[in-house]
């Protein structure tokens, strides 16, 4: 056993021939490098500054102060940044490594609105705190993003976010972990959890406003994750964070964590990796897209008059949830949502006409439909022979995001290249996985295609 003590943090850690799974190491929240926590948090939280922008500047800050840090020594183990974070990559590389994926819009503007976020406060949180500029330089500051995303774990309502040293060694495994991370009361047994795993939010906006998501929420125990014990107000009760062995290792293997149930855009968007096979990826068809599918076949005119009677539908039966995209599945199964617009977008004058006063479409064996009735389990009933046409389409125009390039091109290219070139690697299993899911929608509206 080896304890590891410095003035604001230790770390347990535990090495036996086999680790069974009552095994678990402590940590103290004060150790843990959030904004509260940080010498800089009266300066950040006099100027407002929220959220991971706040994070950001405690972390550069106390870097800064070198060897006088309480965390020096963790900040010397952590790396300068994470460079396979997307953020990270020059516009360039983005243009020509993630064409067509669900993230080449999306850190394009990422970049942009960090750009934007170190003009309009950092800039004048530095020269209003009368710091060192040449420690918030906006390529520091995009490193800190780049580790923040990464590393960072929601650890309480009092302390927020923060980088949790220890916690964030582990690498991640989907629906396979050996760790999880909770918070426990320092009066309580050390196995007992006083809280369960709770949702990660994956979003597209680096600091955490929700764009888009990119992938459902689901429960983690993670970098983003949740260690807090559900209190409202800080308590001196809850200051321990406890790591929790929950399955058997054998000694020389390596120990998992997991990040959630997250697709390859996510994983890679957020922590600069992917997973092959990968159960959760997605692929979006965007409502533009559709649009301009629709507008190829129908005038200007039609395509309007058809969005808006759609958009009127969704917007009764879902008053507070707007959709500028729609989600493919991993097994090419479109949201009922798309095939709905699709049957309106296709339905002929009179029929339509009928449709916006009744809310009742005929399918194509002449039975009339709710449409109000028709969820994911049964949408199969929308699939007539010209909504599977239509999702055919759609599927070769998504394709075509991707480029000149075919599928077999990026499989050629992806066993030519070694592990070791990270951006180009991951980013060809992003491309991969997504087209083999429009593959499997190609499918999916194929079946009874044509008969």
């Amino acid at each position: 056993m080896k304890l590891w003590n410095t003035k604001y943090f230790y770390f347990l850690f535990v090495s036996f021939p086999f680790l069974p799974l009552v095994n678990s190491g402590t940590q103290c929240k004060q150790s843990c490098l959030t904004v509260k926590s940080s010498g800089a948090c009266d300066l950040i939280e006099g100027f407002d500054l929220e959220g991971y922008m706040a994070l950001s500047v405690a972390l550069m800050y106390e870097k800064s102060l070198g060897q006088l840090s309480p965390w020096f020594g963790y900040l010397q183990l952590l790396p300068d940044s994470n460079p396979d974070v997307p953020l990270l990559w020059s516009v360039d590389e983005i243009d020509q490594l993630l064409l067509g994926t669900e993230l080449h819009k999306t850190v394009k503007e990422d970049k942009a609105l960090v750009y934007e976020d170190w003009k309009a406060c950092i800039v004048p949180f530095v020269e209003s705190a009368q710091l060192d500029p040449s420690d918030f330089t906006l390529d520091q500051y995009f490193a800190a993003k780049s580790l923040i995303s990464s590393r960072s774990f929601q650890i309480d309502d009092y302390y927020g976010f923060g980088m949790v040293p220890l916690a964030d060694l582990f690498n991640h495994k989907t629906d396979a972990e050996d760790v999880h991370f909770t918070s426990v009361s320092s009066h309580s047994d050390s196995d007992t959890d006083s809280s369960e795993n709770i949702e990660n939010r994956v979003d597209d906006h680096p600091d955490g406003d929700s764009l888009y998501q990119i992938q459902n929420e689901s429960t983690v125990t993670s970098p983003e994750g949740d260690l807090s014990a559900g209190d409202d107000t800080y308590s001196s009760n809850t200051e321990i964070l406890e790591m929790i062995m929950v399955r058997d290792v054998k000694a020389g293997s390596e120990v998992f964590n997991t990040y959630g149930s997250m697709g390859n855009a996510a994983l890679l968007h957020r922590y600069g990796f992917t997973e092959p096979d990968n159960p959760y990826n997605i692929v979006n068809i965007d409502l533009e897209l559709v649009l301009q599918w629709s507008s190829s076949l129908f005038s200007s005119r039609h395509t309007r008059s058809r969005l808006s009677l759609w958009k009127r539908f969704h917007v009764s039966e879902f008053p507070n949830q707007q959709i500028d995209y729609f989600e493919i599945s991993s097994d090419g199964e479109p949201e009922v949502e798309l095939l709905k617009l699709i049957s309106i977008i296709l339905l002929p004058e009179k029929a339509y006409n009928e449709f916006d006063r009744s809310k009742v479409a005929l399918t194509s064996n002449k039975k009339g439909i709710v449409w109000s009735e028709i969820t994911e389990t049964n949408k199969r009933l929308l699939l007539t022979e010209s909504v599977r046409g239509g999702l055919l389409s759609l599927a070769d125009i998504r394709e075509r995001c991707y480029g000149l390039r075919s599928v077999e091109d990026d499989v050629e290219a992806l066993e030519a290249c070694p592990v070791t070139e990270r951006k180009l690697y991951h980013s060809l299993v992003l491309r991969i996985s997504e087209r083999r899911i429009l593959e499997k929608l190609r499918v999916y509206a194929s079946v009874g295609y044509g008969h």
